[in-house]
């Protein structure tokens, strides 16, 4: 028996979280500690996946099967494809980053300044234990081969989630500790609903989807493996309609979670009102579960829905690309701007995989990445404005790079990520899923573009008016990036650069996927309208 590798990067975190959520109350420097030495573990146990994942070998890698609830049909499966493997490096990345930003998030004040509360309230080791939860359950949902444990882990990492809103939100914007817990209680259950609604959707399809194989195959499952050998051998053949039904079900809970317009609004006040730290997670992180979704079991399960879904599909992603650029523009808050712009680059995810060409589905996996990596320097780096000032305004900021120059760098730079500017990573992500949209669905990517021109006026705006111009009032003393956090934006900008000049790592393992994921829809890439002549072909020499 081989060694159960993914199980135990899955499993580190969960008991890591166990572990830290035990330490005594007067241990919240070592339950900081426990929590960062479990999260720097399970990164290297997922860059050993990555090191072990062949691009040249089977489709899923790594893999675990053993019979789980059998009267059901449900087994734990896991397995990796390049594009799970990208995703669960990426998790894994951000959590360390995520923990140290979160140092202080959670602290309650010492005894000697008049604390009653230490011996019996634990708010910071309940903090970090909530975060390596979510990363345990993230993990499993990218290496999940099994319909209903993704689906289990899918609806299980809310639980975390609507805590860490709820009970470990930003009050930086409040006028009271109540006001404050108001809006904190109202993001968690407006979050908590729309992914509960989503998710029972698509429990429905689950159950269509048991129902189905179990009428054409005599026994239900839900194993990707069967259901694709089925397929391909003719012994499961889904009715036109209930594959669409099946399709819909599923798609509509990814798309909340991804979030794509109209299903996106949870986003913002999530965001907001969510620490810098916990935003991060919500959007790099748990966000990428719906839209890598998407593609391992819309486009795997349902072919020839997904086909007849694209239309309508990639209207919806261009509208999230341009609404949520505008938003962003309108914003006063930084967060919810940071938001905003997620939803528009989430739009640029959904028409990247459902342009259905190699060059849009490896964009939209890059933009994944990438996109986590440059919303978190974007976002922590503004959580360290914040904490300082005090305030989410961004009229409240103005000339931070006379006081604080490294931290308006790094902010400039995320910012610079953020749209897309070439010789950073997002830029490559952006332009595959631009071309490869186009080559197909040419006003669609044409409309699209519009999307960069704005990015460029939401992020330079707010550059400018946060760190260029007069000195604003109350800011003479803010502090510049200190050693902690120069150690969680450092890192991040390197690998934005890294990225943007050597993708290949990266490219090297999805492309792989990606053909397998064309070959389930039977799409390939169109061919140039322009033949191309043995005497043009000898000029190209």
């Amino acid at each position: 028996m081989s060694f159960p590798l993914l199980t135990v990067t899955a499993a580190l975190p969960a008991v890591g979280a166990i572990a830290t959520a035990a330490v005594p109350a007067a241990g919240r420097v070592a339950a900081k500690w426990l929590a960062l030495a479990v999260s720097l573990a399970t990164l290297v146990l997922a860059g050993v996946v990555f090191a072990r994942f062949d691009p040249g070998g089977d489709r899923y890698q790594l893999t675990e099967s053993h019979a789980w609830i059998a009267d059901f049909g449900v087994r734990y499966e896991l397995g990796v494809d390049g594009i799970g493997a990208a995703l669960i490096g990426l998790t894994a990345l951000l959590i360390p980053f995520i923990v140290l930003a979160g140092w202080r998030d959670a602290d309650v004040p010492d005894a000697e300044a008049g604390d009653t509360r230490g011996r019996r309230w634990r708010p910071t080791q309940g903090f970090f234990a909530l975060i390596l939860m979510v990363e345990a359950m993230v993990i499993i949902s990218f290496a999940a081969t099994d319909v209903f444990l993704f689906y289990i882990f899918f609806e299980a990492m809310l639980i975390p989630m609507y805590f860490l809103i709820g009970g470990f939100g930003d009050r930086a914007h409040a006028s009271s500790e109540d006001e404050a817990a108001k809006q904190r209680s109202y993001a968690a259950v407006k979050f908590l609903l729309y992914n509960l609604a989503g998710g029972l959707i698509m429990l429905a399809a689950v159950v269509g989807l048991y129902a189905a194989t179990a009428d054409q195959l005599g026994e239900g499952t839900f194993s990707l493996a069967r259901i694709a050998e089925a397929r391909a051998s003719g012994e499961l053949e889904l009715a036109t309609n209930t594959e669409r039904l099946l399709f819909l079900g599923f798609f509509l809970a990814f798309a909340v979670k991804a979030p794509l317009w109209p299903l996106h609004t949870w986003l913002p006040n999530a965001m907001g009102e969510s620490t810098a730290p916990v935003a991060v997670l919500i959007t790099a992180v748990v966000d990428k579960v719906g839209t890598f979704a998407m593609l391992r079991f819309c486009l795997g399960l349902f072919p020839e829905a997904s086909s007849w879904a694209t239309p309508v599909i990639l209207v919806l992603a261009v509208i999230s690309v341009i609404y949520g650029a505008l938003l962003a523009i309108a914003q006063r808050d930084i967060k919810r701007l940071i938001a905003y712009a997620s939803i528009s680059h989430f739009g640029f995810i959904v028409m990247g995989i459902f342009a259905m060409t190699s060059q849009g589905q490896s964009g939209a996996t890059l933009y994944m990445v990438n996109h986590g990596i440059s919303t978190a320097a974007l976002l922590l780096v503004a959580g360290f404005l914040i904490s300082r000032r005090g305030s989410r305004l961004i009229a409240d900021y103005g000339g931070v790079q006379k006081v604080a120059p490294v931290l308006a760098g790094t902010f400039l730079v995320g910012g610079l990520a953020t749209l897309s500017l070439p010789g950073l990573a997002p830029f490559v992500s952006e332009f595959l899923v631009l071309v490869g949209t186009f080559s197909r669905y040419p006003v669609i990517g044409i409309v699209a573009t519009l999307g960069i021109v704005l990015a460029a006026l939401y992020v330079l705006v707010l550059y400018q008016r946060t760190m260029t111009g007069p000195l604003k009032a109350g800011l003479e003393k803010m502090p510049d990036l200190r050693l902690r956090e120069l150690a969680v934006a450092g890192p991040l900008i390197a690998l934005l650069l890294f990225l943007g000049f050597y993708p290949k790592p990266l490219t090297d393992v999805v492309n792989p996927a990606v053909e397998h994921t064309l070959s389930d829809v039977e799409k390939t890439d169109p061919k140039p309208d322009v033949p191309v002549t043995a005497h043009d072909a000898e000029a190209a020499k």
